[in-house]
């Protein structure tokens, strides 16, 4: 496959202690690339690593200036690493893939053939996954999650090796903590979004940063995203209804016993009802203040996608 005329490619790669794996991803994605005839950048990201990955990465970049590399003070983390490798990404189409090989760069050509077909994101499946049966289970388990929830289509909303179009992410608010749900948030925002089957290998070096806490992370940002995603610009609706049904239900209740005291003038053992209703309207009150709020906060607060290069201290381009 050859790209079109104009295509330019940017491999944006986030690193935490990969050193044995850096080379490797380099050759590989170079050697793919020579194949396509494309032109090219690989931003490599060293998200505070504790071994040489950043010397490997800095020895690339002084044989190659295609390569760039940013290092931070320390790990902040995958969504800050894509926010500063996107931040100088120059390509009209950009790949995030992970350090570690599992991802095969011999799939490149999959992504593009669903970009030319119309595609404005595409997420790799891995339909066959190299992992620990402990992180199968809780990747479907999520990913089943995410498809109920989110109402999506997509198999595996979380892997690491994705395609978009640079218009993409211009225009969609790139919510760092987020990373993990990128294409759902990118679904909400009406563009064409699709998968590929990518064939995964097993770990060769280094240690897995998946764990337990991960889990729940991504749990939370699901339901943040569910937020974001249908309430971002208007939180007032979501908050005033919770508030409307809360006060509803109490007021319901505090006239059901209001009845109940003019027509059999007594309540002893309906105080608990009572104490339920009055709790009900205080928080509906609550929630529909919290919304007003809310909404005023969003008036003030509309550009959240900027990167802070304060965590960065060096750039290498």
């Amino acid at each position: 496959m050859v790209s079109k005329k104009g295509t330019f490619l940017s491999f944006v790669i986030p690193a935490v202690n990969e050193e044995k794996s850096i080379s490797k991803i380099y050759k590989e994605i170079t050697s793919e690339t020579q194949k396509l005839r494309t032109p090219f950048e690989i931003i490599f990201i060293d998200d505070g690593s504790t071994d040489q990955t950043f010397l490997k990465m800095k020895k690339i970049h002084e044989l190659d200036k295609r390569v760039k590399v940013i290092k931070h003070r320390g790990n902040w983390g995958k969504g800050e690493a894509l926010r500063s490798g996107f931040s100088l990404a120059i390509g009209n189409i950009i790949f995030t893939l992970d350090a570690d090989l599992q991802d095969n760069p011999n799939d490149i050509s999959r992504f593009l053939k669903k970009i030319d077909a119309g595609y404005d994101l595409v997420v790799g499946w891995k339909k066959t996954r190299k992992d620990p049966l402990s992180k199968k289970i809780s990747s479907e388990l999520y990913n089943s999650l995410v498809r109920f929830v989110a109402g999506s289509k997509l198999h595996d909303v979380n892997c690491g090796f994705k395609c978009m179009k640079r218009e993409v992410f211009d225009s969609t608010p790139f919510f760092k903590d987020l990373f993990r749900l990128l294409p759902i948030i990118i679904e909400k925002q009406h563009f064409m979004v699709g998968e590929v089957v990518v064939r995964h290998r097993s770990r060769k070096y280094g240690k897995s940063k998946f764990g337990f806490e991960r889990s729940i992370s991504g749990t939370i940002d699901l339901l943040t995203v569910f937020f974001l995603t249908g309430f971002v610009n208007r939180p007032g609706r979501f908050f005033g209804s919770l508030g409307i049904a809360s006060f509803g239900g109490g007021f319901a209740i505090g006239s059901y016993i209001t009845y109940l005291r003019l027509t059999t003038g007594g309540i002893e053992y309906r105080q608990p009802l009572l104490f339920l209703g009055v709790l009900l309207m205080i928080v509906g009150i609550q929630f529909v203040s919290t919304g007003l709020l809310a909404e005023m906060i969003v008036r003030f607060n509309l550009d959240t996608s900027k990167p802070d290069f304060s965590k960065s201290v060096k750039i290498l381009d």
